[in-house]
């Protein structure tokens, strides 16, 4: 276990603690006080390490096949985490989610065949503006949340550009697994 796999890694943990804070924080006594900020800690934790892992593994030069495989997974684990928050509260549209879900899991099922090949399937440069998008939806549906917890207004502004970057979200989701499945063929041809 290097560096960047325990950057990785930690968004195993990190996302399980996300899940219990936003869904059960205030039935436990927790004010929100308490939960709003550490949601915005951890929910920016997750994503930092998900910058800086990539990062250290390129300048350590400890690329490796289990990273390319280990990275997205996690990936997808903290964000489908913090997306069914958001779809459970109605910030996320339900169709949305389930766009998503469908995406993850067929690029997963398209990595696994690879796998059975020798062959590791990394993130796509699609794949990557998909994820820039959704770490700016979990943002603002972070904050149209908080907004929510402390009995404030939502402009109305904040609510369109939420739902927009929902749906450019589910765009990119659906024209990224287009192109993971033409990567999937030429990784196929060659082998």
């Amino acid at each position: 276990m290097n560096l960047p796999n325990l950057l990785t890694a930690s968004r195993i943990f990190l996302a399980p603690v996300f899940f219990v804070l936003f869904m059960y924080g205030s039935a436990m006594g927790l004010p929100a006080k308490l939960v709003v900020p550490a949601l915005w800690v951890l929910l920016i934790i997750i994503e930092l390490t998900d910058l800086f892992d990539g990062m250290a593994a390129r300048k350590l030069k400890i690329v490796s096949g289990f990273g390319k495989l280990f990275d997205p997974f996690t990936d997808v684990l903290a964000r489908i985490t913090y997306f069914v928050c958001f779809a459970w509260v109605g910030i996320m549209p339900l169709w949305i989610l389930v766009i998503i879900l469908y995406r993850e899991f067929g690029i997963n099922f398209l990595r696994m065949l690879l796998v059975e090949r020798g062959i590791a399937m990394g993130a796509r440069s699609g794949g990557k503006l998909k994820a820039v998008v959704y770490v700016v939806a979990g943002l603002v549906s972070l904050l149209v949340w908080s907004l929510m917890q402390f009995s404030m207004e939502v402009p109305r502004a904040l609510s369109i550009f939420v739902t927009l970057s929902y749906v450019l979200a589910a765009i990119l989701s659906v024209s990224s697994f287009l192109d993971y499945v033409n990567q999937f063929r030429k990784y196929r041809a060659k082998a």
